[in-house]
């Protein structure tokens, strides 16, 4: 276990210093073309992925139909490992994020770049009916929206509500929703240093077509999402407390 935890600090040394060399390699041609930004996250999401399995032994793994047209997905939040996974596979993805964020030095540039829907607090609606606006008059490149619908990382085992918000996105954008389960949070963790051996699944579950009420979508969602995922942790060996 020390010589994990040893492994595990240069892995997060080297991480967070390539995401930095990457991000200033690529910051030119991020800045006159789109294509750059996300040829530089994606870069970064593939190499930290390999690392991760060849130098700690986690080891990645996507099941399911990873949706490549217009489609909002709702994924399960449990660790920075499922937003490279999500991102590295979801060939256009972009996220909902704060608005915050995009003051980040080079990160700010490279999510306003990838299309990412800037949001402030009580504003969604607007951010989302500016970005229908856009990708209809070919301003923004249509592609898949990831919006966490417990609105943060939760840790495996503990209970979280789902957010209205992702109901208010799926009714508003008239697409169909596609739900992501993960039990990436049992090896990469929220917190600490320790990043442990094993396999990390993302999977994506069977499409929500649009149509449903609002009480009906926000159930159907969670019963799929807290299953689906329960079913990967158990796989992994997990038994929640209590």
């Amino acid at each position: 276990m020390i010589v994990q935890w040893i492994k595990s600090l240069i892995f997060l040394i080297y991480i967070y210093l390539a995401m930095v060399v990457l991000g200033l390699v690529f910051l030119p041609w991020a800045a006159v073309q789109p294509m750059g930004a996300r040829m530089a996250c994606r870069t970064y999401a593939r190499h930290t992925l390999w690392l991760a399995g060849w130098f700690l032994g986690l080891r990645h793994e996507v099941r399911g139909e990873v949706p490549t047209d217009e489609v909002l997905i709702a994924a399960k939040h449990q660790s920075f490992m499922d937003i490279l996974i999500i991102f590295l596979y979801a060939p256009t993805a972009k996220f909902i994020m704060k608005r915050e964020l995009l003051w980040t030095p080079v990160i700010g540039l490279f999510a306003w770049r990838l299309g990412c829907v800037p949001v402030d607090r009580g504003k969604r609606g607007a951010a989302i009916a500016r970005m229908i606006e856009d990708v209809e008059k070919g301003r923004a490149q249509p592609g898949q929206l990831i919006i966490y619908s417990q609105g943060t990382r939760v840790k495996p085992g503990v209970r979280a509500p789902y957010k209205v918000g992702t109901a208010v996105l799926y009714q508003q954008l008239g697409q169909p929703c596609v739900p992501a389960a993960t039990n990436a949070g049992l090896f990469w963790p929220r917190s600490g240093v320790l990043r442990k051996p094993g396999l990390a699944v993302v999977e994506f579950l069977p499409r929500i077509e649009p149509g449903m009420s609002r009480n009906d979508f926000m159930q159907h969602l969670e019963i799929e999402v807290e299953a689906a995922s329960d079913r990967l942790m158990a796989e992994a060996g997990f038994v929640p407390k209590g």
